[in-house]
């Protein structure tokens, strides 16, 4: 009985001695793998780019424009308009949705026609929907698309439906039987056939 008890003790004394060695050697190794400079591939350092400006010899210089101005016989591509002659509306000049009698309409085979499925989302067979705002002019042009909500993110969803919008032309809003700027909120649905 009494060796039987000793036995068990040594046997004990021997396992907590191989941890502990084992401890000690993998906390030691796991100390110089990561003091040995390897460095992880996904780790990305962030450092400030507003540090110290460049010392004066080193800043760029700049020409004078004067200086490297070339006449030409050639008319521009471009029509400079006088400061003041644009009418160009602020986006606080759309209407409201609620504040219109009719919305403003697209022709969805049209829409449905430029939309094309996100090939990650169709590799993945993953559906989606987004709901976008479209700003709409009193001509019927689209002026700008916002994503609203974007179910699933990160997919291609959003940009595919802007897309489909980007210089698209519909049926203006009307209010009072006059065309009118406003906001839209367009459903987009993605569904693979």
């Amino acid at each position: 009985m009494l060796n039987e008890k000793r036995l068990r003790l040594a046997v004990l004394a021997a396992v907590a001695v191989v941890h502990i060695v084992l401890l000690l050697f993998f906390a030691v190794n796991v100390r110089a793998v990561s003091q040995g400079g390897m460095e992880n591939a996904r780790i990305m350092k962030v450092t400030d780019l507003e540090e110290m400006p460049p010392p004066p010899d080193e800043l760029p210089v700049v020409e004078s424009i004067a200086e490297t101005m070339i006449e030409t016989d050639t008319e521009p591509l471009q029509t400079v308009v006088a400061p003041g002659t644009l009418n160009v509306l602020s986006w606080d000049d759309y209407l409201p949705i609620h504040r219109v009698s009719n919305p403003p309409q697209f022709d969805e085979r049209e829409i449905a026609a430029a939309l094309v499925y996100p090939s990650i989302a169709l590799r993945s067979s993953i559906e989606g929907r987004v709901i976008l705002e479209l700003f709409v002019d009193k001509n019927g042009w689209v002026q700008q698309v916002r994503i609203l909500q974007e179910n699933p993110k990160d997919r291609g969803f959003g940009e595919a439906a802007i897309r489909a919008f980007t210089g698209r032309r519909g049926v203006p809003a009307m209010a009072n039987g006059e065309a009118v700027s406003a906001r839209y909120r367009y459903p987009v649905s993605f569904r693979i056939k």
